[in-house]
């Protein structure tokens, strides 16, 4: 399984199944209010939306974006299987925000979990049912998702093998967002260099010790 990262909350998971070679799904497309450089004519098999923001629901980039996923429940698209778990964007419920679905995307044995724009702190309920994961994908950079503190309580909850921050300040990111530094100096297991691919291969995770991978936004 690869991971890459197109900067924001948007990844590109490649993973190999029964069913077919290079299946391709990617994680919370953003637009172009965003203010990254966004990739173009993109053909997926399948495209996970948390929520019904620009920053996370563009899907002009993509030829064919397969299947959409937008809605909680069990799915599988070309031997992965996916799950999602409602949550909310903010602390009340979702009154003030509105709904946020967590995403665990599972294949060749490996559990990632996207926690979306996540805006409160994770009941016991939802730490049982994310159980297991192998990576997490999490936002740091607040100011209406999980920052600082609060990103490193979600990564000790859930216990992955690896964390991968994302939803910070970039150099041409335009959203209000903190800087990774805020992130790294609550954690203080960030490596100093960044990494442009995340290769995972089965079995590869046992017994590792958790840590904090930074990726390059892909251009």
């Amino acid at each position: 399984m690869d991971i890459r990262w197109f900067g924001h909350s948007f990844f590109e998971i490649t993973t190999n199944t029964e069913v077919k070679r290079g299946v391709k799904i990617y994680l919370y497309p953003f637009g172009e209010g965003v203010g990254l450089k966004l990739p173009k004519l993109i053909e997926a098999d399948a495209v996970t939306v948390s929520h019904d923001h620009f920053d996370h629901n563009n899907f002009k980039i993509f030829t064919d974006p397969g299947i959409i996923l937008n809605t909680p429940g069990e799915y599988s698209i070309k031997g992965v299987d996916i799950k999602g778990f409602l949550s909310y964007h903010d602390g009340n419920k979702g009154a003030e925000r509105g709904i946020n679905v967590i995403f665990i995307i599972e294949s060749e044995g490996i559990r990632v979990v996207h926690l979306g724009d996540l805006g409160h702190d994770l009941s016991e309920e939802e730490v049982k049912r994310i159980d297991g994961v192998d990576i997490i994908l999490v936002p740091v950079g607040g100011p209406f998702s999980l920052r600082g503190k609060e990103s490193v309580k979600a990564i000790k909850q859930l216990e992955p093998k690896i964390a991968i921050p994302m939803h910070y300040k970039l150099p041409n990111t335009k959203l209000d967002l903190a800087p990774l530094d805020e992130f790294c100096k609550e954690i203080g297991m960030c490596p100093a260099e960044p990494t442009a691919k995340v290769s995972v291969k089965p079995g590869m995770l046992e017994g590792k010790e958790m840590e904090v991978v930074i990726m390059e936004a892909r251009s």
